[in-house]
């Protein structure tokens, strides 16, 4: 007999199977970390994060001026690359990090760097807040996340197509549409509070009204070049990052979880990658303690390392993972990769998840297995 196929919607049968079976906004697997050593971790400061954004937005301006004075010739190109890349895949930890009140200890400082970001990846702030709640609450719970970029079985072509952000654009800028004559979707309607909703039409209308601005200068200028700075175009050109970094988090990993060490994988970047993404590829850490800011994720690595699976040692290492997982589970949605914990590791909860997978079980699947 062949397996239901799974219902990613919010509004639909694994939705309130996931409530009925007690996956939905459940108790999750911690690491055990001293008291004093997590007060540390989970301080706040304003430095890093000024630093970093202070060498984000020179770099965008930096890239900017040199793309637009090369404009009309190949040099432009390399420059543009950059200025996408800070646009397009930038934004997509900054809007994330801040959007998590953690990467400034100034709250100002966050709301103005995450609506700024925002903007940039295209997702409108108040539905994107609740929407990421949601997917730290009931991480790749089917029916419950609504940011499972992955699903069994995956949809190849969409994923291909956000390489340069086309089907993620699209969906962004239907959102803006609807949201703008003040309605929601019924999906969004399940996670975003009734007092929230003004904010989300009001700034509907506000980023609609920049988009048109930009192309109606565009128009009149008879020239692509304000659209190539502000909009679309930018997110699109320059988002491949943010799919390149996005589908290392979760893609292939196991579903209907409750313990991030299964369903998360921490992959070590080189400084550039790491400075783009803001630590993010720290993500078992970053989902077991999500109030941890992302400057000091790599202490909070090391004290996790003992109760965790052994890291990726690049994307590279990962990709030889979750291509071959992704092919497979067009055919078997059932598959999974088994993530393996050390032998060091606390016991995993089979009353709560499942049987747990141990290094010298033979059913461990783990390409690149290194311990």
């Amino acid at each position: 007999m062949r397996p239901t196929r799974r219902d990613y919607s919010l509004i639909g049968r694994d939705a309130q199977a996931a409530v009925e079976s007690g996956l939905a906004a459940a108790e999750w697997y911690r690491c055990d970390i001293p008291r004093k050593r997590m007060k540390e971790l989970m301080q706040r400061k304003d430095a890093p994060a000024i630093r970093d954004t202070a060498l984000w937005l020179a770099g965008l301006l930096a890239s900017g001026v040199a793309a637009g004075l090369l404009w009309g010739t190949w040099w432009c190109v390399p420059f543009f690359a950059l200025y996408g890349i800070l646009y397009g895949s930038a934004s997509d930890s900054r809007w994330h990090e801040c959007g998590h009140g953690t990467a400034f200890r100034t709250r100002w400082m966050n709301d103005v760097v995450y609506h700024i970001a925002c903007f940039m990846i295209m997702r409108e702030p108040t539905i994107w807040r609740w929407s990421h709640t949601r997917h730290h609450t009931d991480t790749i719970i089917v029916g419950r996340d609504p940011e499972i970029a992955a699903m069994r079985p995956p949809a190849i072509l969409r994923l291909i197509s956000n390489i340069f952000a086309i089907a993620s654009t699209w969906t962004g800028l239907k959102g803006l549409v609807l949201h703008a004559t003040g309605r929601l979707s019924e999906e969004e309607e399940t996670f975003v509070p009734d007092m929230e909703r003004g904010k989300v039409y009001l700034v509907a209308r506000i980023w609609l009204a920049i988009h048109v601005a930009t192309l109606a200068l565009s128009l009149a200028l008879q020239s692509w070049l304000p659209m190539m700075f502000v909009g679309v175009l930018p997110t699109m050109y320059g988002g491949w990052l943010t799919l390149y970094f996005g589908l290392t988090q979760h893609a292939g990993l196991a579903e209907n979880v409750l313990d991030h060490r299964l369903n998360s994988r921490t992959v070590y970047m080189n400084p550039f990658f790491r400075f783009v993404y803001w630590n993010m590829n720290y993500h078992v850490e970053h989902h077991m303690f999500p109030m941890v800011p992302y400057h000091a994720l790599p202490e909070l690595h090391k004290a996790m390392l003992a109760d965790t699976p052994t890291p990726y040692r690049s994307t590279i290492e990962a990709y030889r993972e979750i291509i071959p997982a992704l092919r497979r589970q067009m055919k078997d949605p059932e598959y999974f990769v088994r993530r393996v914990l050390p032998s060091s590791a606390r016991p995993y909860r089979p009353d709560l998840h499942g049987e747990v997978v141990m290094p010298d079980d033979p059913r461990a699947r783990f390409a690149g297995q290194h311990h």
